[in-house]
């Protein structure tokens, strides 16, 4: 299991996750996830802390990472969504 570790966190460049989300118009939007692998990503992949790794997308708005939650606040906040689609898909929404 290391030795995969090690070698994903060498070769992955980055991971995108998507869901299209109803709009209030009746349209559909995106709603992304991103992960870049920053070097701080690959010590964290090589050293199996998998755990610590939604922490660093957190902060990692610099390098291009965002989370799904941040993502569906963004749409919320945009106007774009209502917030009982987004608490559907990623729970009880904070700070919106």
């Amino acid at each position: 299991q290391k030795q995969i570790l090690v070698q994903l966190s060498s070769v992955l460049r980055g991971v995108v996750a998507q869901q299209l989300l109803p709009t209030v118009d009746g349209k559909r939007v995106v709603a992304r996830e991103v992960l870049v692998n920053t070097p701080a990503v690959s010590n964290l992949i090589r050293e199996n802390n998998i755990a610590q790794i939604a922490s660093a997308m957190q902060t990692g708005a610099k390098d291009g990472m965002v989370t799904m939650e941040q993502s569906v606040k963004t749409l919320v906040k945009e106007d774009l969504i209502d917030k009982e689609v987004a608490e559907r898909r990623i729970g009880k929404l904070r700070h919106v």
